[in-house]
């Protein structure tokens, strides 16, 4: 499930302002992150969207193989429909966080509606046999005050990125890695998706990247370990 065509200027003019390369930008008291540039060396590769029945379980393979670990920013339905793919993530010791219930924009949601979908997400993975982080990553990184207001209220970290991988929008495996490469420096976070619609390389640029990012120095970690939560 990934963002539909017509909001994607949108994506990019809200990306522009909330999110500047290799800063953590504050609203009111609670930090917004999308990237921890005091940890130099360490780079955290993370999934939205997921968990796919298919996808997902190819990318645990990779993660495997190159013994990573990883945040999987999970859709509550996806959680609800695919539990046996939850718990794969969970038995490859890696990291589950909220990315609603339904993937709906939270810009203009109500508080209500809002924390319902945050609090049905956290329900289902637990339902499921798994334990989710208290951060968030807004659908296609788009949200306001009352997404902020939540996070001061109930203890959430906002975590957005700093390198888009475009995997979203079906690119190349060697124009995946090439944007990384072009990009990547200590302290990002990577933004890859388990869940796309269309032909998708995320497998094939996973498998290609994490050796290339070993090689050159990098601890590649989760979200909670590079904010050293």
């Amino acid at each position: 499930m990934n963002c539909v065509k017509k909001i994607i200027k949108i994506l990019v003019i809200c990306l522009s302002v909330l999110i500047i390369s290799g800063t953590n930008i504050s609203y009111a008291d609670k930090p917004v992150y999308n990237s921890n540039k005091n940890m130099k060396e360490k780079i955290a590769i993370t999934f939205d969207d997921g968990p796919h029945p298919v996808r997902t379980s190819k990318l645990l393979e990779i993660l495997q193989k190159h013994d990573v670990k990883a945040t999987f920013f999970v859709i509550g339905e996806n959680v609800k429909n695919y539990p046996k793919t939850l718990l794969k993530i969970v038995e490859g010791g890696h990291e589950i966080a909220n990315h609603t219930y339904t993937h709906k924009i939270l810009k203009n949601s109500s508080y209500i509606s809002l924390k319902k979908e945050i609090i049905d997400t956290e329900n289902v993975v637990k339902d499921c046999g798994g334990k989710i982080k208290k951060m968030i990553r807004p659908p296609c990184g788009i949200f306001d005050y009352n997404l902020l207001k939540l996070a001061n209220k109930d203890g959430y970290k906002i975590v957005l990125w700093n390198i888009d991988t475009h995997d979203w929008a079906n690119e190349g495996t060697d124009k995946i890695v090439t944007n990384i490469l072009n990009n990547v420096s200590g302290g990002d976070i990577i933004l890859f998706h388990d869940y796309t619609s269309g032909e998708n390389h995320t497998k094939e640029a996973l498998d290609r990247i994490i050796p290339i990012l070993k090689e050159k120095g990098y601890d590649l970690v989760t979200v909670s370990q590079l904010l050293q939560e």
